[in-house]
């Protein structure tokens, strides 16, 4: 796999559409994400392009008129590739091609590109190329050629061989080499998970959209030295590190790639092994930027990609962060009851938060009174192991014990729910 050539900036023309029920207005602001995806990818801005339409052209999205519109446009700006805001069908795209004369792609496109540049580990590295290869293979019909021709721009990166079974044979048989290898690293991800779970340690996973302040967040809390850069998806390969919380409470709290609009499929079938991870937590601390352009939406599709990746039902934890560069996060905070304001940077409002969260994650367990014979001190060994113990009172007979647990280890109990006198009068 090869990433985006850096060698020069190339001049690019966005395209956004208009389609009823979404108006002019959310389709600049979308554009306005996307033209900081395309600096992020190495590229800037030229100019773009607003169109109203009622549905989509089946040809080229955008009309054949249009198209030829589109065209001289470029040639004005000298623009080296066209990105549309919406996807794009392997029709359209080499029609848009054939009238433009240059490459166009669509925003799935520069996103897997980013991925491609930030990945580091082995897994992210594997993930990003499988996401990039299912992204081209319906691609390839009919360009043969031209694919040994466009080495070096967004979304065509690395010559292909000039023949188009060739090609389509050396993908598959990549594609199948790669799932294989993350279907192992799966494997292991899964043995370590499994550990993590016999400890009995809660899970608590930092979610957001990117660049939300989730690293920042992490390093804040436990001195982790993950990557912090003002830039989308500067991280994307997950940490999880142990963290106390007041009370006394450990848990594994992990840091998890962000999400934007619009992100794209073959990303999330790509990454379904490492977002396991956010649907098996306890807790999600939902990280929210308040200096953001529109903080509310971003929530908003931050939920959606939970939704969709079957993390819809853990409970949530709003964190505005930022609060310390804009008043916004005050006004959030006091119209979304239960969430709270921090700075990642000046750790403003850390305390609260965590306070909030471990009292989240003791409500989660449910605290029982024991009954233990003195002559089971094993028991009392295995319930500090187990749970949190709240209280201990030593009787002639017998100690009872206030414990805090999961409600799949309180079962192991059952014959010391009564008192000892009342199970010998039985």
């Amino acid at each position: 796999m090869t990433l985006i050539d850096r060698s020069f900036r190339e001049r690019i023309v966005l395209v956004g559409v208009a389609i009823a029920p979404v108006d002019v207005e959310e389709v600049e602001q979308s554009l306005n994400e996307l033209s900081l995806l395309i600096d992020t990818a190495g590229a800037d801005e030229a100019a773009r392009v607003v169109q109203k339409r009622t549905s989509p052209d089946p040809a080229t999205y955008i009309g054949k008129g249009k198209a030829e519109e589109l065209h001289q446009l470029c040639l004005e700006v000298d623009a080296d590739t066209v990105v549309f805001d919406d996807d794009l069908s392997t029709a359209q795209q080499r029609n848009l091609e054939k009238i433009l004369g240059r490459t166009a792609i669509d925003r799935s496109a520069v996103i897997l590109d980013i991925f491609a540049q930030n990945a580091r580990t082995q897994e992210g590295k594997a993930q990003v190329e499988l996401a990039l290869l299912r992204y081209r293979l319906p691609r390839l019909r009919g360009r043969g050629h031209s694919f040994s021709q466009q080495a070096g721009g967004i979304g065509t990166r690395g010559p292909g061989e000039t023949k188009l079974e060739e090609d389509r044979r050396r993908l598959l048989k990549k594609m199948s080499s790669l799932e294989h290898d993350l279907d192992v690293l799966e494997k292991n991800r899964r043995t370590q998970r499994k550990s993590r779970q016999r400890s009995q340690l809660h899970t608590i996973s930092l979610v957001g959209y990117t660049n939300a302040g989730k690293s920042s967040l992490l390093n804040y809390l436990t001195q982790a030295g993950v990557l912090v850069k003002n830039s989308l998806f500067a991280t994307l390969d997950p940490r999880t590190r142990k963290l106390d919380l007041p009370g006394g409470e450990s848990v594994l709290l992990s840091d998890t790639v962000g999400f934007v609009k619009k992100l794209p499929h073959q990303l999330i079938e790509a990454f379904h092994s490492t977002l396991e991870v956010v649907g098996e937590s306890d807790l999600l601390i939902h990280v929210v930027d308040s200096s953001a352009e529109n903080p509310s939406e971003q929530i908003q599709t931050v939920r959606a990609v939970l939704k969709e990746i079957g993390a819809g039902e853990v409970p949530e934890l709003l964190a505005f962060n930022k609060c310390d560069l804009t008043t916004e996060a005050k006004r959030l905070c006091d119209t979304h009851p239960g969430s709270v304001m921090i700075s990642a940077v000046s750790g403003e409002g850390i305390d609260k938060l965590l306070m909030l969260a471990a009292d989240r994650i003791r409500a989660i367990s449910k605290v029982v009174e024991l009954f233990i014979p003195t002559n089971r001190i094993d028991l009392i060994a295995a319930l500090h192991r187990e749970g949190e113990v709240v209280s201990e009172q030593w009787e002639e007979d017998q100690i009872i014990v206030k414990v805090r647990l999961e409600p799949n280890s309180i079962g192991k109990y059952n014959d010391y729910l009564e008192p000892t006198s009342t199970r010998k009068s039985i």
